[in-house]
């Protein structure tokens, strides 16, 4: 049986649960979760932000442990490596997606957390296919926010084919963007970064921002005009989206990695884009945690017992962590469990 904290109804507070996962499929493998890093989407997924909620569930797609088992066909890992899971837990490996490399477009995708149980517990299973191998130098309580928002931002610097010497712009310097930034910095780009808070300048300096634009300036935003070759978005909110593509070169493009529920009110023209991006391959998860642990570029986090994820998660909701939190595993802490 695995047990961990299961949501039963949006909006709902976690409560333990137990439920028994069947045997271990040939191509699985097993975690024993160690950490777990509680990011936005998993509070989008409690309360059934995008219609796709199946209850009772439970969250968690930034797992990190040590593998408890392999499936008869898996052979790239063995018991006890230190390994993570990110939102992505299964592929097809037979559509045009995956066999050209882009596993995170493929069309019948599994994730973590969408109609399946997630890494809010002592034990997540998934594809071995899906799961990679963390580098020595990425310290494991620190490890977890890669697999989202770490591979979320580096993955179009990886799709655009970013040049070292591009000047891109940084919307929003939360969860996603101090990640952005650092990552950006060591490419070798010139960074911007966009915020509506500035007391965080400081901050975004150190972690690689060159200058600070507040985007309520709207003087500001009109000296930038034509600048950027690229502006990445980390925002799930309306923006007068128009006012930051004229800060585009011609063929610049604005990518969205938030996940906005409103339609865009764009005008666009000198060949300027807007596209969406969507985490990121395995092969991409690996490189990043190579060029990580390379560059020495980690997560800001807090880290917090699992058996306060409701505190964790209001915590989130109040807007307060600087970055990110991440769950710390205590199996002595799973009392009470709800059978299936």
């Amino acid at each position: 049986m695995i047990t961990g904290y299961a949501v039963f109804e949006a909006g709902g507070e976690l409560r333990p649960y137990e439920y028994d996962p069947g045997p271990l499929g040939s191509h699985q493998v097993e975690i024993a979760v160690e950490y777990c890093g509680l990011c936005h989407s998993d509070l989008s997924m409690i309360n059934n932000d995008w219609g796709v909620s199946q209850y009772p569930f439970i969250p968690g797609h930034e797992a990190v442990g040590r593998i408890a088992a392999t499936g008869d066909l898996v052979t790239q890992f063995a018991v006890g490596d230190i390994v993570g899971l990110g939102w992505q837990s299964g592929f097809c490996h037979t559509c045009e997606c995956c066999m050209n490399g882009d596993h995170n477009l493929c069309y019948a995708v599994e994730e973590t957390i969408v109609g399946r149980h997630g890494g809010f517990a002592d034990r997540v299973r998934a594809e071995a296919s899906s799961v990679i191998a963390i580098p020595a130098a990425i310290p494991m309580e620190q490890a977890g926010p890669l697999f989202c928002a770490g591979v979320t931002t580096f993955n179009p610097l990886m799709q655009h084919q970013l040049s070292p010497t591009a000047r891109v712009a940084v919307i929003g310097i939360g969860g996603l963007g101090h990640l952005a930034l650092q990552f950006l910095k060591a490419w070798g780009c010139e960074v911007t970064a966009f915020t509506s808070s500035p007391d965080k300048a400081d901050e975004a300096r150190r972690f690689g921002a060159h200058e600070i634009i507040n985007s309520r300036d709207s003087a500001a935003l009109k000296e930038a005009k034509n600048r950027f070759d690229l502006i990445i978005s980390t925002v799930n909110v309306k923006l007068e989206w128009r006012r930051y593509i004229a800060t585009l070169k011609p063929k610049g493009k604005l990518v969205l990695l938030g996940v906005l529920l409103e339609p865009l009110d764009i005008n666009l023209i000198g060949q300027r884009a807007v596209m969406a991006s969507e985490v990121g391959s395995p092969g991409t998860i690996k490189t990043m945690l190579e060029f990580a642990a390379r560059h020495d570029i980690l997560p800001q986090t807090e880290v917090m017992p699992m058996s306060e994820i409701n505190q964790a998660l209001g915590y989130l909701e109040a807007g307060k962590p600087r970055y990110r939190i991440v769950l710390q595993q205590n199996i002595a802490d799973q009392q009470g469990v709800t059978p299936v």
